[in-house]
């Protein structure tokens, strides 16, 4: 059973004024808003800083990577330290994480931005170092409201089924992001099929001033309710924290899932914009790619709670990700489609892997759970920071090995047409790699991740019995 849990405090006195509001759409709808924000620049970065390193800067895409990799392990310290030190703070009056959404969210922006000034006439290692600053600066910053707004779920529900409905929430934010980002971006950023720098500016400060407004709505929306009594808190112990995590199966095996998860999505968003700018012609068929993507999460998303509540969160990510898998190797046999009938199929897989995005997030509340369970030690925090670690090595894997593939396949960003070696290396990259690495991920969490739907709901079960006799 492991030790007591510590005391939770959800009486009136410890929440915003002297009553609870109910967890409700409100809170939904706020969550939601909190990974629109986060988006915006997340989704542009993944998708587009790659070719803007590469077409403007003229840096070379094996060094782009380099980067990527420097940059995310970077951030992936970054994000354990902040996760420590978010659980060292007490709770104010507007909760424990709440408020530094509020107060990193604009100097996150205003860095955003930066990453896509371009100078003209500056030399090349101007440019290289203006790429190392800014976008380590970024991600750094980005850890601050990330950590504390992916910890407020665990804290705005202990109900397992609605902990889903946020996971989907958050996933609707990401997605209505990536409808605007892909769908709009490449209209903005890109010129006569080349990318743009003023235009990037401009784009850069558009969804700029987009994610400041979702992170605003964010904060005003959103209500903490399970608040730890600090009477009663143990010191914090890491090396029982750390004992604790070696200890949490669910947690080691989401993490290697999730970690497998970003190289491969990734990496899809850097290759694709390659794929369809150079393979198809046509870079601003990102558009409807970007549409289609987000129309597979909306028609997934009402289906994703009974079909958890009937099966549950691992069963229904794995059958999606099997999809994803024979989808996407079907293309692989397929060179010769058009784009269209490309984009057509390539619907399917992104409908596969949209279960597995929109219930990613309840994996990471239930890992936090069995944590607590193992060790009495409620570390929403430190729990959370070690799954976003993972996320953040697998985007500098994804940065890097994304770099370095499509410079490996022969990639020259000085030539108006890239050789037919490059071309068909750019397709395999975007095709059968995908394939590979989804099914990876299928065997994992069908063999190897044991929190399925009967353990759960037993695991939820436990610790409201364990609460409600510490209270």
């Amino acid at each position: 059973m492991g030790q007591p849990a510590k005391k939770l405090d959800t009486s009136a006195s410890n929440i915003i004024g002297n009553a609870v509001r109910p967890f409700g759409m409100r809170d939904k709808f706020g969550y939601m808003f909190g990974d629109w924000g986060n988006d915006f620049f997340f989704i542009l970065v993944s998708a587009f800083l790659m070719v803007y390193y590469t077409d403007v800067y003229h840096i070379s895409a094996a060094t782009v990577g380099g980067l990527f990799l420097v940059a995310r392990l970077w951030d992936a310290v970054a994000d354990v330290t902040w996760g420590r030190f978010i659980d060292t703070r007490k709770a104010g009056k507007h909760g424990k994480f709440r408020p530094w959404i509020f107060r990193m969210s604009f100097p996150l922006v205003i860095s955003g931005v930066l990453m896509f000034v371009h100078i003209p006439g500056m030399s090349n290692g101007f440019y290289l170092a203006w790429a190392f600053v800014t976008y380590i600066l970024w991600g750094t910053l980005y850890s601050t409201v990330n950590i504390p707004y992916g910890s407020m779920a665990s804290v705005m529900t202990n109900d397992p089924v609605e902990r889903t409905t946020l996971s989907s929430f958050r996933a609707l934010g990401g997605t209505l992001a990536g409808l605007i980002i892909n769908v709009v971006g490449p209209m903005i950023l890109f010129v006569n099929n080349k990318a743009d720098a003023n235009h990037f500016l401009m784009g850069a400060i558009i969804f700029g001033i987009l994610s400041l407004s979702c992170y605003m709505a964010c904060y005003k929306l959103t209500t903490e309710r399970i608040v730890t009594d600090e009477t009663d808190k143990p010191k914090i112990n890491f090396g029982k924290t750390v004992k604790g995590i070696g200890k949490n199966k669910p947690l080691l095996w989401i993490l290697i899932v999730s970690l497998t998860f970003m190289v491969c999505f990734m990496m899809i968003g850097t290759v694709n914009v390659y794929l369809f700018k150079d393979y198809f012609g046509n870079a601003k068929a990102l558009s409807m790619v970007g549409l289609l993507q987000t129309a597979t999460v909306i028609i997934a998303m009402p289906m994703v709670k009974p079909l958890v509540a009937k099966f549950g969160k691992k069963e229904t990510a794995a059958a999606g990700l099997l999809l994803s898998t024979v989808v996407y190797a079907l293309l692989y046999f397929l060179p010769n489609l058009h784009e269209n009938q490309f984009i057509g199929i390539l619907t399917v897989a992104m409908f596969g892997y949209a279960f597995f995005n929109l219930v990613v997030w309840a994996f990471v509340t239930d890992v936090i759970d069995y944590h607590e369970y193992l060790t009495g030690l409620r570390e929403d925090g430190t729990v959370y920071s070690i799954y976003s670690f993972a996320r953040k090595v697998g985007q500098a894997i994804a940065g890097g090995i994304g770099g370095v593939a499509i410079g490996a396949v022969g990639y020259n960003s000085t030539l108006e047409i890239q050789s037919q070696e490059a071309i068909q290396g750019i397709h395999t990259l975007g095709t059968l790699v995908p394939a590979i690495i989804f099914a990876v991920i299928f065997l994992i969490l069908v063999f190897l991740y044991p929190l399925n739907k009967k353990r759960t709901l037993q695991l939820s079960t436990d610790l409201a019995e364990r609460r409600k006799v510490q209270n």
